[in-house]
């Protein structure tokens, strides 16, 4: 994965032991499942039956937020010199599992720092510390969970990709979506107005076909276009190196096309160049009915792309709606912790808790862009698949 842009890590300095024969205060024993009083203080002023449970509240099993606590957990138990305790305000210590639901209930929810300490007769500030300390464990020990496939995971996506739309030789859908923010009037808040005059931040993102983010980019500001955004990326550099997407398939069956050698690629929508690797659909009217059954599986296909978008903003509220002068520097760090969060449900077969009915509109009220840039051996390289697919008609391979 790509670095994010304006993510600027907190320098962490050396870990100092305790003093000898100074012990960190510890949390008092309770048999009781945290959950139990966890609930009763999520509930306190506005109880229903949805804060009393756990799936209800934080739209994730039980097992899935226990591998989380474990994850982290050496993050969140080691005693430095500059360690504290975080109480509710009846001073009881919050735990492991505590931080780390309170955490997720800010993602989760979107709800203000200062609503969310209210619920908890907490100060915002120790709301914000918990959040962050979570997020950059989250950075440290699940960064596994978000990563390029290996030789033998890509050919299992590349197979589910033909057998969804037929295309071969498919490696994911790539696209991009705008985190609006309300911004302040600071020098240079021009430049996060995006084409609809909105205040935004952009991400990138490449989807495999089970709505897993494979490769992001955030921290760019709304006025760049995706075309942009896409040849400032690590991604964009690493597959013009061809360091990336270098793989080739030998197309099968007979007649015009069959033998032709197809390099791996990515699909995007008209707002992309048509490189060798990043195949696009055909553009103008008129098109032939082979042209236009291409285009319709392409179309087809990218659907993984807009539907994990589209889930990731209303999985995680946070994202969704426009975001209160938010830092710009953490902001794309908040964008990564909720990739690698809905990797991590995905990863567990947690992923179909999360199938609302958020559709695949991402990003509503926003213009197609377009891109005339094509590059020569990707015009051939998109006709073959074309003629392959064309061959096909209505059916699939098996």
């Amino acid at each position: 994965m790509a670095p994010l842009r304006g993510a600027k890590r907190r320098k962490r300095h050396p870990e100092k032991a305790l003093p000898a024969g100074v012990t960190a205060p510890m949390p008092p024993p309770d048999a009781a499942d945290w959950w139990d009083s966890f609930s009763r203080r999520l509930a306190a002023g506005h109880y229903s039956k949805e804060s009393q449970n756990f799936e209800s509240v934080f739209r994730m099993s039980r097992k899935t937020f226990d591998y989380i606590c474990a994850l982290i957990s050496g993050d969140f138990s080691r005693k430095t010199q500059g360690f504290r305790n975080f109480r509710f305000g009846d001073k009881t210590i919050l735990g492991l599992e505590d931080q780390v639901a309170v955490a997720l209930l800010r993602l989760t929810t979107g709800e203000s720092l200062l609503s969310i300490g209210n619920r908890f007769g907490m100060n915002h500030s120790a709301i914000s510390n918990i959040t962050w300390k979570f997020i950059e464990s989250l950075e440290d020990r699940a960064i596994s969970h978000l990563k390029w496939p290996d030789p033998e995971e890509m050919a299992t996506i590349k197979a589910k990709f033909e057998k969804l739309q037929g295309l071969p030789n498919c490696c994911g859908a790539i696209d991009t979506t705008h985190i609006l923010m309300c911004s302040s009037a600071q020098p240079n808040s021009n430049v996060w107005l995006d084409g609809e005059n909105r205040n935004s931040m952009v991400l990138q993102a490449i989807v495999d076909p089970d709505l897993r983010f494979r490769d992001i980019v955030s921290g760019w500001p709304g006025s760049l276009d995706d075309s942009c955004i896409l040849r400032t990326s690590g991604f964009y550099k690493v597959c013009e190196k061809g360091a990336r997407l270098e793989g080739q398939m030998e197309l099968p069956g007979d007649g015009e096309g069959a033998g032709s050698v197809v390099r791996e690629y990515i699909i995007g929508d008209t707002s992309y160049p048509l490189l060798p690797w990043l195949m696009t659909p055909y553009q103008g009217r008129d098109l032939s009915p082979a042209k236009a059954e291409f285009n319709r599986r392409h179309t087809a296909a990218r659907m993984v792309v807009h539907g994990a978008m589209a889930r990731l903003k209303e999985r995680w509220q946070v994202l969704k709606g426009e975001l209160w002068r938010p830092d710009k520097h953490r902001l794309p760090r908040i964008i990564y912790a909720c990739c690698l969060l809905t990797n991590i449900m995905i990863d567990r077969g947690d992923s179909e808790r999360n199938r609302t009915s958020a559709g695949h509109n991402h990003d509503d009220g926003y213009m197609q862009q377009f891109s005339d840039v094509a590059d020569e051996g990707a015009v051939a390289q998109r006709d073959m698949i074309c003629q392959y697919v064309s061959r096909l008609g209505s059916k699939l391979p098996e």
